[in-house]
């Protein structure tokens, strides 16, 4: 008499089958069985007999595995015990989690500020710890929350090796958060994911794959949510570079619509929390990528905004951008003696990170081609303030 369907044993018989190199055919002619009655052994649409079974066997050389699988029927109330064990029984506190996202959000939060070489280490230490835990015994709950946790920090991961110009870690690290985010069902992470590699290549100079993933990016991630804000912004960037103006200015239309009822975040500086007052830097950076008009006076209102006292302000980082920003838009508009002072500024600053490090070298090649006296001593700061090869190499250890 016929047992119970077993779905593993559709599974193992087309192993087997597979591993011979066996059609459904050609099974069927050696065994002296339909190709029907397989496809529907192996689809769990019948239960196989003993005989069969070990019929299977002989011919797949499966020593025994399939009519073993008949042999024991499935015990239901063991797994169902099993899962329920699972779901109650863990290592892991609540309090832990609650460290471990606090953490996520500190290192979020620190990102605008702190010198990626410096960063990374700390996200490299917590990461490890994460993943410590899911080797551990943790709940289907907990485990949830510590993928998404590990999700957010190896997306995090992978934006300080871009910074470093570490491409082939950013590309292990992202494709890591794109695997922990499908696991924990999470569609912002792995937007967040396709945003950072738009960013990525963007600095290649690769518009279009930075369009392209810009846009992906966008329809991946939820309604209302900072990363479809952050990659509708990726996508005006890409039009800007590709120099189509009008479709940057659509575009930036866009993310003030998106932005228009956003609150404030708690912590305005967590990097995938967008902040609507970083709006205004956005569009500088933008519309002096496109050359528009408009851009020198949107970047003068940033850099003033940013650091009204000269000194960098709270956010040099960001300060050291915009003063880029808004020499590529004097450039544009012109005056290009006030633009060699802003890019040297930067420079000297030492706060230009090796993935922005383009931007200062676009702004130097201009000038040197309008033949701005300055220029000789901007490109002396840009040589002694470049990137390292070494510390920027793809060779670093990720």
């Amino acid at each position: 008499m016929a047992s119970s369907v077993d779905p593993r044993f559709g599974v193992a018989l087309r192993e087997f089958r597979e591993r011979r190199g066996l059609s459904l055919r050609s099974l069927g002619q050696l065994a002296h069985r339909s190709k029907s009655h397989l496809h529907e052994l192996e689809g769990g649409l019948k239960a196989p007999t003993v005989d069969t079974a070990r019929h299977l066997d002989r011919i797949l050389d499966a020593g025994g595995v399939l009519a073993r699988l008949v042999d024991a029927p499935i015990d239901h109330a063991a797994e169902a015990g099993e899962l329920r064990a699972r779901v109650a029984a863990s290592d892991v506190s609540n309090d832990m989690l609650e460290r471990i996202e606090q953490g996520v959000d500190d290192l979020a939060s620190s990102y605008p500020t702190m010198a990626p070489a410096d960063l990374l280490p700390l996200v490299r230490r917590h990461l490890s710890y994460v993943v410590r835990l899911l080797d551990g015994r943790v709940t289907l709950a907990q485990q949830r929350r510590l993928l998404v946790a590990g999700g957010w920090l190896a997306v995090l991961r992978a934006t300080v090796h871009i910074d470093l110009r570490q491409r082939n870690a950013a590309a292990a690290h992202l494709r890591a958060a794109r695997d922990l985010a499908e696991h924990a069902e999470h569609p912002e992470i792995q937007a967040w994911c396709l945003e950072t590699r738009a960013w990525d290549v963007l600095t290649q100079g690769d518009y279009r794959s930075a369009l392209d993933l810009s846009q992906q990016a966008q329809r991946v991630a939820p309604q209302g949510s900072s990363a479809r804000i952050q990659a509708t912004a990726q996508e005006a960037r890409a039009w800007a570079r590709i120099g189509d103006v009008a479709a940057t200015r659509r575009t930036l239309d866009r993310v003030e619509r998106l932005a228009a009822n956003l609150p404030v975040p708690e912590r305005a500086e967590h990097h995938y929390r967008y902040d609507p007052a970083k709006a205004a830097a956005y569009t500088a950076t933008t519309l002096a990528w496109a050359g528009d008009p408009g851009a020198e006076q949107v970047a003068r209102a940033v850099l003033t905004d940013l650091d009204p006292h000269g000194d960098g302000g709270a956010r040099p980082r960001r300060s050291a951008s915009a003063r880029l920003d808004l020499g590529l838009a004097l450039v544009a508009a012109g005056q290009p003696d006030e633009a060699v002072a802003l890019g040297a500024q930067a420079v000297a600053s030492g706060r230009v990170v090796p993935s922005n490090w383009w931007r200062a070298a676009e702004l130097l090649a201009k000038v040197e081609d309008l033949g701005v006296p300055e220029a000789a001593m901007f490109r002396e700061l840009c040589v002694e303030y470049a990137p390292s090869r070494r510390s920027t190499a793809d060779s670093t250890p990720g």
